[in-house]
């Protein structure tokens, strides 16, 4: 296990200390712990690093605990288990027994590759909260190739489990070009496994799915469709089952507030121990994102120059820091900022008050034309794959 005192190099936060934003640093609400990028499926859109390859490094099961004891003092309430796979990882349920013995209310994020009847049992009994599970499609074709595996059966088995341990049934289905016109068998299969909770994520346009935006992103007209179907499935059912349809950034005129803020109330821990503000965070050149095995969690979260980057307003460019909406949507999204206008400290160009909106009304018209003249994509999709990894890695420019 990590020491209880860490030993910080006052050099490191010296700068951060001086320029601290002028806002009260609020406690992380929200703990994800990436416990492995290590993951059986290879999908196209998946949010992981695109260089992740490069680290195989993973926390033990000591220094993870020491990471979740520390953000739970911090303040942290909720834990998520993600990755890659989080089942992969043989020490999960120690993980959880521990997080349910600190108060935190536990999420395993999860594709279901690897969850046994025997496994769910040890995790009900550690006390596990919430299982989310992902399915990429309604069909076992679409599934399977979307993830490069054959995982459709298998997934409606662990639905099932789900479902017989009496958890919450949550179904997350990332949607896209290749999916979208399906949303209402997809509804309708979350109906049959009784779903409580169905999550509509269209895809988010960083990680892989930046890589494949061109063979991923759907039309104005694709999205319109959809949210009709789901907005006529919603009356139909009522309250039977919550239907969340989280419309892709690019279609919008006004950006998410991502994270709600940078370092205002997530904070995620990669697999080597890294501390982020966001998932993407770690594509933003010039940012030295601490690690928890050589800094307290503390310390990262108040004083790190990471986390501090782009906290509270200051930071902000116009048209951000002169916009009444600055409180509400922090700016947008940094790292689709960068994606976009190769300047994280921009405005999120989705948003029509940014001088780069057109860039993205280009994108949106591009796609369109695509698909209206039935063109071949102008390259194959790029699978999550350890040799991609490897190959983007060593060509920057190829995503």
């Amino acid at each position: 296990m990590l020491p209880d005192t860490h030993l910080v190099d006052p050099a490191l936060f010296a700068l951060a200390e001086a320029t601290l934003p002028a806002v009260p640093v609020a406690p992380p609400l929200w703990l994800l712990a990436e416990l492995t990028y290590k993951c059986p499926l290879h999908c196209v859109f998946c949010y992981n690093p695109v260089n992740y390859a490069e680290n195989r490094a993973e926390l033990s099961t000591a220094q993870w605990v020491d990471v979740m004891r520390q953000a739970r003092k911090l303040g942290a309430a909720q834990l998520g288990f993600s990755g890659g796979e989080p089942l992969l990882r043989d020490d999960l349920v120690e993980l959880i027994a521990e997080g349910r013995r600190l108060g935190y209310y536990t999420n395993l994020i999860t594709s279901g590759v690897g969850l046994t009847e025997t496994r769910i049992a040890q995790m009900k009994d550690a006390g596990l909260d919430h299982i989310q599970l992902s399915f990429q499609d309604s069909t076992k074709e679409m599934n399977d190739f979307l993830t490069s595996t054959k995982t459709f059966d298998l997934k409606s088995r662990v639905a099932k489990l789900i479902k017989q341990y009496d958890y919450p049934m949550v179904l997350n289905v990332v949607l896209h070009r290749y999916n979208l016109d399906h949303v209402g068998r997809i509804i309708e299969m979350a109906l049959e496994m009784e779903v409580e909770y169905l999550e509509l994520a269209n895809t988010q346009y960083y990680g892989w799915g930046l890589v494949n935006r061109a063979q991923l992103l759907p039309t104005h007209e694709q999205l319109i469709r959809a949210e009709a179907v789901v907005n006529a499935w919603r009356a139909k059912v009522g309250n039977r089952i919550r239907i969340l349809f989280v419309v892709p950034d690019y279609f919008e005129a006004r950006p998410k507030a991502c994270m709600n803020g940078w370092g205002s109330v997530f904070l995620a821990v990669a697999a080597d121990g890294t501390a982020l503000p966001c998932h993407a965070a770690k594509s933003i050149p010039g940012i030295d994102f601490p690690n928890v095995t050589e800094y307290s969690v503390a310390d990262i979260w108040r004083h790190s120059d990471a986390f501090n980057k782009y906290r509270g307003d200051a930071w902000m460019k116009e048209p951000c820091s002169s916009c009444p909406e600055k409180k509400k949507d922090f700016g947008g999204c940094r790292c689709q900022a960068l994606a976009l206008t190769g300047d994280a400290a921009n405005a999120d160009p989705v948003c029509s008050k940014s001088p780069h909106h057109g860039d993205v009304q280009k994108i949106i018209l591009q796609a369109h034309l695509t698909q209206a003249a039935q063109q071949v994509a102008p390259k194959p999709m790029l699978f999550r794959t350890d040799a991609n990894s490897i190959k983007l890695s060593r060509k920057p420019d190829a995503a």
